[in-house]
């Protein structure tokens, strides 16, 4: 059951991971302001962890419906895992390989857009100096940095793959 639990978790991680590489190749290739779009990332939030909790479901329906805490969780983590690892490969062969232009461009769109909202939530303009000097001073798609942002992405769906483990979670009374 353990095997078919984890196979599961793979393939719909790896259908995740290429969704994830789709959308930013796509975005890279249409218009590359697509990935400093809020509602682009409000969009990508939601299909991963859709595909989190379709993946405990159907682990869970492949064990006849039961699944412990730990199993619901494996499901979502092993998800998640492998798709945000295949997306954040996808981005640093894109903006360190094939276009390190892009990845300057990007860096522009960025600071274009934290300059808009700061200047939206009426910040000072030493703290939106201080944001923007931030921001050009690091390069978003380095090694570092990439797997910072790729630790701090497993960890926020974590705390929501605890909750979605919790609520899935359904134990065989007649196996105790």
């Amino acid at each position: 059951m353990e095997n078919s639990l984890k196979s599961i978790a793979i393939n719909y991680g790896l259908y995740l991971g290429v969704l994830l590489a789709l959308i930013t190749v796509l975005a890279y290739a249409i218009n590359i302001e697509l990935l400093t779009n809020m509602w682009v990332g409000i969009a990508i939030l939601v299909a991963i962890i859709v595909f989190g909790i379709i993946s405990v479901a159907k682990a869970k329906q492949a064990q006849n419906g039961f699944a412990s805490f730990k199993q619901a969780f494996t499901a979502y983590f092993i998800t998640i895992l492998i798709g945000l690892v295949i997306s954040t490969f996808v981005s640093f062969l894109l903006f360190n390989v094939v276009d390190t232009e892009a990845a300057e461009v990007l860096k522009e769109k960025t600071i274009e857009k934290t300059v808009e909202m700061m200047e939206g939530f009426n910040s000072p303009t030493d703290k939106i100096d201080e944001a923007v000097t931030q921001i050009e001073s690091q390069n978003q798609y380095s090694l570092g940095n990439i797997a910072k942002g790729l630790a701090g992405y497993l960890v926020f769906f974590s705390v929501i793959g605890l909750i979605v483990a919790a609520a899935m979670k359904k134990s065989d009374s007649s196996a105790e």
